[in-house]
């Protein structure tokens, strides 16, 4: 198939290139395997690895999801779910009938424990109450889908419109009722990851409705995420996957042959980065969206319809980060799932605007408790919108420095476990990459000079490029937050 030193092969049969290893080409290149009028596919994935954003690494002795984290709304009517049981990847409970009849309308479950900025701890009663109010007026957005108009022109202002009204009843002092409303901003933040969004005024109301809300118990992958995108490549056959082969320029709409082909011609020519060429009658492009925002002029030759390049152009979506810290030991419950914090000075009715230097952390929707491993104790947490796009900016000290003063802040009244509260690494990058405050214990596999003095310091390089952005206009965190 390759011009450029590769072996012809015997004319006949359609040529279909997938241009991206992801789970879309590879569900692309699964379809067409093995289809009479397509004997010959090929994948070209621009890494040495299939799987795209979804990434499972166990350097630190139990699996971190890096990219994809969850299937949610694992039933029948969702195709994750439909792979993951077939190749055997889930446990019981994760397939069982109970789990996949579940309602939870999409949302999010509760936290284990809620923090407050001051280091109190949050009434997880209040916290549910709120919530409640958030979900309802959340289930309210979809409702307006087929309508010719809508009372606002975003689900932003629809809420914070409906939350005025609700608080406007609530009886108690003003510093309850504050709290309230800095619980309900914590709630803005979830969705706002959940919708790849930095704020809900940017989402438009009238189609929110379109995201189909699947019933079924959120779950995760006991071995791991990428154990369904290996499965899907072990499915194939060996030569279709084409590996460290990034695509420069997909020439088509033209008249191209091969040298082992005389008298044949393709439509279309792929021209990868090395220099090599694959002739094909079909091309499949499965890149991401931001990939093709940043090299629509030069991808395709010629350029696309002008339809189709502003279609590119005007389609946005936000930056989904994950952080994820290692501690020597819990301060948490051994049962606790997920650690809210709430800032007791933040409402969705004000439209404040700190310095993103002094206030980005204050975008973190919480932190997600990972499953213990070996002698490693790992929180992950979220974060989006531009807050996120700020931390990329700086660097993995400042990152851990930020969030070990927030979680001594957020519960400094806390003695529930003897754990520190301090976190020992950030693993921006679980091959083996880390950020850890000198004088701390070194993460497994890692080297560098103890000491005593209380400031980060870098273990080794980050290797993850934080450009590597994904749409998730009404998709949940799982599909695209990105590894610090």
């Amino acid at each position: 198939m390759e011009s450029r030193g590769g072996d012809a092969e015997p004319a006949g049969g359609r040529r279909v290139l997938v241009v991206g290893g992801g789970i879309a080409g590879l569900a692309a290149a699964q379809r067409l395997c093995g289809h009479p009028a397509f004997p010959h596919l090929r994948v070209l994935e621009a890494t040495a690895r299939a799987g795209g954003r979804i990434r499972s690494e166990r350097s630190f002795g139990g699996v971190v999801e890096v990219g994809a984290h969850w299937i949610h709304g694992p039933s029948q009517g969702n195709p994750v779910f439909q792979l993951a049981a077939k190749y055997g990847l889930l446990g019981e409970q994760e397939l069982s009938e109970e789990n996949q009849q579940v309602e939870t309308g999409g949302h999010p479950g509760l936290p284990s424990a809620c923090y407050a900025s001051s280091g109190a701890s949050v009434s997880l009663q209040l916290v549910a109450e709120m919530a409640s109010l958030f979900h309802r007026l959340i289930d309210q957005t979809r409702e307006f889908l087929h309508c010719t108009e809508t009372p606002v022109p975003s689900v932003g202002e629809y809420l914070k419109r409906e939350i005025r009204q609700h608080a406007a009843g609530w009886t108690g002092d003003e510093d309850a009722k504050k709290l309230k409303l800095a619980v309900l901003n914590t709630f803005f933040n979830v969705e706002c990851c959940v919708s790849g969004t930095h704020s809900m005024d940017l989402v438009a109301l009238a189609p929110f409705g379109e995201y189909s809300v699947l019933p079924g118990l959120d779950c995760t992958f006991p071995g791991g995420y990428q154990g369904l995108t290996n499965r899907m490549v072990a499915s194939l056959p060996e030569d279709v996957m084409v590996f460290n082969k990034p695509v420069k320029t997909i020439h088509w709409e033209g008249s191209f042959q091969e040298a082992g082909l005389p008298g044949e011609t393709f439509p279309v020519l792929v021209e990868c980065e090395d220099g090599s060429h694959f002739a094909a009658h079909h091309v499949i492009v499965t890149v991401p969206l931001g990939f093709l925002k940043e090299r629509l002029d030069t991808f395709f030759d010629p350029p696309l319809p002008t339809e189709k390049a502003e279609a590119i152009r005007k389609i946005g979506f936000g930056t989904n980060n994950k952080i994820f810290l290692e501690f020597e030991e819990p301060f948490w419950e051994p049962d606790c799932q997920i650690i809210q914090v709430v800032w007791e000075d933040s409402s969705p009715l004000e439209d404040a605007a700190p310095s993103l230097r002094d206030a980005w952390f204050k975008k973190l929707i919480g932190f997600f408790v990972l499953p213990a491993f070996e002698s490693a104790h790992v929180l992950c947490g979220f974060i989006a919108g531009l807050e996120s796009e700020f931390m990329e900016t700086l660097s993995d000290e400042e990152v851990l420095l930020s969030l070990t003063q927030v979680l001594r802040r957020v519960t400094a009244a806390d003695s529930v476990r003897g754990g520190s509260h301090t976190p020992d690494v950030l693993l921006h990058d679980a091959r083996g990459s880390a950020v850890r405050l000198e004088g701390s214990r070194p993460p497994a596999g890692s080297v560098g000079p103890a000491g005593a003095a209380a400031q980060a310091q870098a273990v080794a390089p980050c290797l993850l490029c934080p450009c590597a952005r994904e749409p998730g206009p009404s998709f949940p965190l799982t599909d695209f937050s990105l590894a610090r």
